[in-house]
């Protein structure tokens, strides 16, 4: 298994791998907190950005499907190994940045963010992507408050610019009692209380 060395980042990659791990045999199509995306679809999803980070850093060529029109066809497909393949690109190409460079390559806007804020967003992906997988096949969420604060601090950096895209719904108004964890969720457009059923 290859780390990045970014922390951030590799929390990101363990609680994917985590929720990635915990589906059952039948669980790729339940539905998810991602609007009209299957288990499967958000699972392609994550797994084309986290080669579309890689490949901003390498210049190696991205995913060969379109990550935001992911068919959810598994057939044929090793969840474990797809996804160790992408995480294991990703990781290694943070593994490579310059920690002093003032700026690295990234596939979302602004396009160039600091090697912390690159890495930390690449995290953001895996990370809420994890915790979709995790809540739609009844899974406790993967996400914790120390993990989330960093997250919700790159999410501010780069989310805005994303919504009219769809990548985000809109945010939700914070609720008293949030934690951080919900904090973050409410901001990426995600009800801290979704559930499947």
């Amino acid at each position: 298994m290859i780390v990045s060395g970014w922390d951030v980042l590799d929390a990101s990659h363990a609680a994917l791998r985590t929720a990635v791990g915990a589906v059952p045999a039948a669980g790729w199509h339940l539905p998810t907190p991602c609007e009209s995306w299957s288990v499967a679809q958000v699972f392609q999803h994550a797994v084309g950005d986290q080669i579309g980070f890689a490949a901003a850093l390498t210049g190696e060529a991205g995913p060969d499907f379109n990550p935001f029109d992911p068919s959810g066809e598994m057939e044929g497909v090793d969840p474990g190994a797809f996804l160790e393949d992408a995480l294991a690109r990703s990781a290694k190409a943070w593994a490579g940045v310059d920690r002093d460079a003032v700026e690295v390559p990234t596939p979302v806007p602004p396009h160039t963010m600091s090697p912390w804020s690159g890495s930390a967003a690449c995290g953001l992906d895996a990370a809420v992507h994890a915790w979709d997988i995790a809540l739609a096949t009844g899974r406790q969420s993967p996400l914790t408050p120390e993990l989330a604060r960093p997250l919700l601090k790159v999410a501010r950096e780069i989310v805005e610019p994303l919504r009219p895209y769809g990548a985000y719904a809109a945010a939700l108004a914070p609720e008293q009692g949030d934690d951080d964890v919900a904090l973050l969720l409410r901001y990426l457009g995600r009800d801290p209380r979704w559930s499947a059923s």
